[in-house]
């Protein structure tokens, strides 16, 4: 992962910032399902607290991120966004470790599948499951679409960890979100 390159977003008056990002990255998730390895990593050099921020910068050997961009995966996207080139990544002891966060956010949902897996009554679900058990999250977090349950939306939170590390990691395994929760990505 001595390679990346980083692809902003550009102001738009019809479309915000969290939109386009939810856009690009769907598609990126696209691409990466066809020629990633698990050796694609991502990570959001402007995000904030409830926000991912404009630039998506992807991390990876030359020859994948080459790969990558020999696909037309941004097609649609071009006015909305300006790429850089593929480049070096700088000498750096400090890492990002950019992960999925899973949660359980809908009480409705949670006592359905409980009420299917434990035979349960809706009344018996409720009393295990109260409303208060959904958790909220204040984490950013891109909007896409499910290819496994026919294009149902769901948010995907992701949790961006500064970490310092003597040298980079020995073993890579990003998923196809190009996110880890062990394989850190160079900060700079």
């Amino acid at each position: 992962m001595d390679y990346y390159l980083d692809i902003s977003i550009l102001e738009d008056p019809e479309f915000s910032a969290p939109i386009l990002m939810n856009a690009l990255f769907s598609k990126l998730h696209r691409a990466l399902v066809e020629v990633s390895n698990h050796d694609i990593g991502v990570s959001f050099p402007d995000a904030g607290k409830k926000s991912l921020g404009k630039k998506l910068r992807l991390h990876g050997t030359l020859e994948r991120l080459s790969e990558l961009e020999s696909l037309a995966w941004r097609k649609g996207l071009g006015d909305f966004t300006q790429v850089s080139d593929i480049t070096d990544v700088p000498k750096t002891d400090e890492y990002w470790l950019v992960q999925r966060i899973h949660v359980q956010s809908n009480p409705d949902r949670i006592r359905r599948r409980a009420m299917k897996r434990h035979n349960l009554t809706y009344e018996q679900a409720v009393e295990q499951i109260p409303d208060s058990s959904g958790k909220q999250l204040e984490l950013p977090y891109v909007r896409i679409k499910s290819q496994s349950t026919c294009g149902q939306q769901f948010p995907l939170f992701i949790k961006q960890t500064a970490i310092s590390e003597g040298s980079p990691p020995n073993e890579i395994q990003f998923s196809k979100y190009g996110l880890s929760s062990n394989t850190p990505v160079p900060k700079f």
